[in-house]
């Protein structure tokens, strides 16, 4: 009996010690259960503003406790935006929103200096990237250059302004939106460049009961097609997200479900039907996601299943579908989830 007692953390985790005798009452388990606690108030809260929208307001909720940042794709009207302000309701540090147009320039993100006459000199004027929740309205209108200018600030954390380097509030977190059926004017990220996301969302249209209900809330209100977010609760500060981060990545994680991760990436470099498949980055986001997946479940270590759970957002803008299959119609995420199917995961 005494031995099973010690095997069983052992071969949950490699991180866990091996030496605590009541590990229910432990300061980090009772740090743990608490974070999970606020991560599902918080999930709770956004499903009140966000209706029919489950399965994305998960994966924002991944994303944040991974420190990522987000793309979401979707047709308009299903509530992108709405998602975003929400979250920023929810949080109490500082929200900034950025409206990508054809005419917008990398200064009016970042920011520029600015020659003050009182003064005879040149003062920095910082842009709306100087936050902690940061969304970037239809990332894809804008050119190239402007674009260039967000992702040095989501891969570095900084910005480079007039030579000086200046960090960006922790945390930092770009939602980023696009329409995929609007191509009229709109310039495609590249690949290396959706590579810095780490999840990438797809908004679909809500259930019939769902949508019944979303037209009713709505129709109640005086504003003709918004749903009200002022009535959501803060329940986070800055600090708290980076509180939960930590104990997020502090998660216990056997080394089997860490080889799975991996081994999921590796399979789309060589699978049919994928011409192009996903670099390490693909692994470590999805080791990260499936340790916050984890502790927003309120689980004590990662199971295979958070890995899988989180395995279609995390690849399906790192890897590219062969010709012959795009033109027969298959979507990429038909064949990952064929992928997903065939990579044995490990039993724990």
């Amino acid at each position: 009996m005494s031995e099973d007692r010690i095997e069983q953390p052992s071969d949950a985790s490699a991180a866990i010690p091996v030496a605590p005798a009541a590990p229910a009452a432990s300061p980090a388990n009772v740090q743990r259960q608490r974070a999970s606690q606020l991560a599902q108030a918080l999930r709770q809260e956004l499903q009140r503003a966000v209706l029919g929208q489950d399965a994305v307001i998960d994966d924002l909720l991944t994303a944040l406790l991974a420190g990522g940042h987000v793309l979401v794709e979707g047709v308009p009207g299903l509530g992108k935006t709405l998602l975003v302000r929400a979250l920023a309701s929810c949080f109490g540090g500082e929200f900034s929103r950025i409206q990508f147009t054809p005419d917008l320039m990398p200064s009016d993100v970042t920011g520029h200096a600015v020659y003050d006459l009182q003064s005879e000199q040149f003062k920095l004027r910082k842009g709306p990237v100087f936050t902690n929740l940061l969304l970037a309205d239809e990332i894809n209108r804008a050119p190239a250059k402007t674009q260039a200018a967000l992702l040095e600030v989501m891969q570095e954390r900084q910005v480079t302004l007039e030579g000086r380097a200046l960090p960006v509030p922790q945390p930092f977190l770009v939602l980023a939106t696009q329409n995929p059926i609007e191509q009229e004017g709109t310039y495609p990220l590249p690949e290396a460049e959706l590579d810095r996301f780490m999840l990438k969302l797809r908004m679909d249209y809500p259930q019939a009961a769902e949508e019944i209900n979303l037209v009713r809330q709505v129709t109640r209100s005086a504003k003709a097609d918004m749903l009200e977010v002022t009535p959501l609760r803060t329940l986070l500060q800055a600090k708290d997200i980076l509180a939960l981060q930590k104990i997020a990545s502090d998660l216990a994680l056997d080394e089997q479900v860490l080889d799975y991760a991996v081994r999921i990436a590796r399979a789309t470099r060589n699978w049919p039907g994928l011409s192009i498949g996903a670099g390490p980055r693909a692994s470590i986001a999805l080791v990260r996601c499936g340790r916050a997946r984890a502790l927003l479940r309120g689980g004590d270590f990662v199971v295979p299943d958070d890995i899988k759970g989180c395995a279609l957002a995390v690849l399906r803008h790192r890897v590219r579908l062969a010709p012959e299959l795009d033109i027969e119609g298959i979507s990429v995420d038909q064949l990952l989830q064929q992928l997903l199917d065939q990579v044995p995961a490990p039993r724990l």
